[in-house]
């Protein structure tokens, strides 16, 4: 289930019915119809104890058209911009000059379903995170499996998670981590990202100072790299595996548990 989160005022606009749609431009959810949502009041911006979920939802109908081209039509459950400009300067206060009335906004609506009283996770209450990725490879390629861990700014963990990935090379499986631990802090709605991986190459070529020559890797490339640029703040470093072995537990077990299953049939 994705997470979206809402300003105090906005979220009582959700649970009035008065507020029927969010207004997405460089979608970090990557929302589409019939996806499930979790909605978060944050009641306090400054401090995520005060957030609470306000209710669940599914994503109804999606338009997608430039700033320019939005109609009175398209803003009915949302706020109304009095012009073009007005519009234009609320969306550059939000992400920056880089946004024209050429830019495509994503136009999401949902139907809500109030559920007052359900405590957030504490991975739904971040704004900022670390998160620690690894990815291995039994055979290279061989048997291979990738995890990751999110944890608060003072490395408190708050989720890890390790999955299975079939045959794979070591930096294949290294790559599928970075992808699964960014894919799962950008539904959980945290904008703020600093990486961590003990993955020389990979992290290099994330950060532009490696080409990546290998073909097999190129495509997990840009699809991290698409990702990373739906972020507000990313960052990629280097770790060495004696700081990295949450993870690294993480992407043995699964390889422990697989060969266990092998063995047992």
């Amino acid at each position: 289930m994705k997470t979206l989160k809402f300003d105090h005022e906005e979220a009582q606009d959700v649970l009035t019915g008065n507020k029927t749609s969010t207004w997405r431009l460089y979608d970090d959810k990557d929302l589409t119809v019939d996806d499930d949502i979790k909605f978060i009041d944050k009641v306090d911006a400054k401090d995520s104890e005060t957030w609470k979920v306000i209710g669940t939802g599914v994503v109804t109908e999606i338009r997608e058209k430039k700033l320019n081209n939005v109609t009175d039509e398209d803003m009915e459950g949302h706020e109304v911009f009095s012009s073009a400009d007005a519009m234009l300067d609320h969306y550059k206060d939000m992400y920056g000059e880089r946004v024209s009335l050429d830019t495509t906004v994503k136009i999401v609506f949902f139907k809500f379903t109030p559920s007052i009283g359900e405590e957030p996770t504490n991975a739904m209450l971040l704004d900022e995170a670390k998160i620690y990725t690894d990815g291995g490879s039994r055979g290279n390629p061989g048997d291979s499996s990738c995890a990751y861990v999110i944890c608060k700014m003072d490395d408190t963990v708050v989720e890890k998670a390790g999955f299975y990935l079939g045959v794979a090379t070591n930096n294949q499986a290294e790559y599928s981590g970075f992808l699964k631990g960014l894919e799962r802090a950008r539904n959980l709605g945290i904008d703020k990202i600093s990486l961590f991986s003990d993955s020389q190459l990979v992290v290099n070529q994330m950060n532009g100072l490696y080409k990546v020559k290998n073909q097999e890797l190129a495509p997990l490339h840009q699809q991290v790299k698409s990702i990373a640029e739906s972020f507000e703040k990313i960052s990629f470093s280097y770790v060495p595996r004696e700081l990295n072995k949450l993870a690294d537990g993480e992407v043995n077990r699964i390889l422990d548990e697989h060969q266990r299953s092998k063995r047992a049939r």
